[in-house]
């Protein structure tokens, strides 16, 4: 029982850090990028892998040691849609790694550099379209927990 309640407790502290995490990034993007925001979205990108990768094993080890066993989650159709929007939700992410980390190259070798504008416009697409994707998430394990 204490196993459980300490995972739970984990998985969601590290959920709202994911939260957190994203809405820092589309905050940052809003304004005029230099170099220092630069280096700063790519240090928050990588929090933000180091999240999730942290959320998937919390996860797992709740599935596995959590008090209501795997079988529940297994079958639960809830829990498929939660799984799969957190998989889109990293889908949707590898973009604005990708562009965090060629602009940081950029700040190195040129410290001048400012991102293209239709690129960070579209970088915050992809930040919004994670956002709802976490609503998903948040109303699926609503859902699962009532339901399932």
């Amino acid at each position: 029982m204490a196993t459980d309640l300490v995972l739970s407790i984990l998985h969601h502290i590290l959920v709202f850090g994911l939260v957190t995490l994203i809405v820092s990034e589309a905050l940052l993007l809003r304004s005029d990028l230099n170099a220092e925001m630069i280096e700063r979205l790519a240090r928050l990108d990588r929090s933000y892998g180091m999240t999730a990768i942290l959320i998937i094993v919390v996860g797992v080890l709740r599935v596995i040691f959590g008090l209501r066993g795997y079988q529940y989650y297994l079958g639960n159709p809830w829990f498929w849609a939660k799984m799969a929007s957190f998989a889109a939700i990293g889908l949707l992410s590898i973009r604005p790694t990708m562009r965090f980390a060629a602009w940081s190259r950029a700040v190195r070798d040129d410290p001048a550099f400012v991102p293209a504008a239709g690129e960070v416009t579209s970088t915050i697409q992809y930040i919004r379209a994670e956002s709802i994707f976490v609503v998903l998430v948040l109303v699926f394990a609503a859902t699962m927990a009532r339901f399932g």
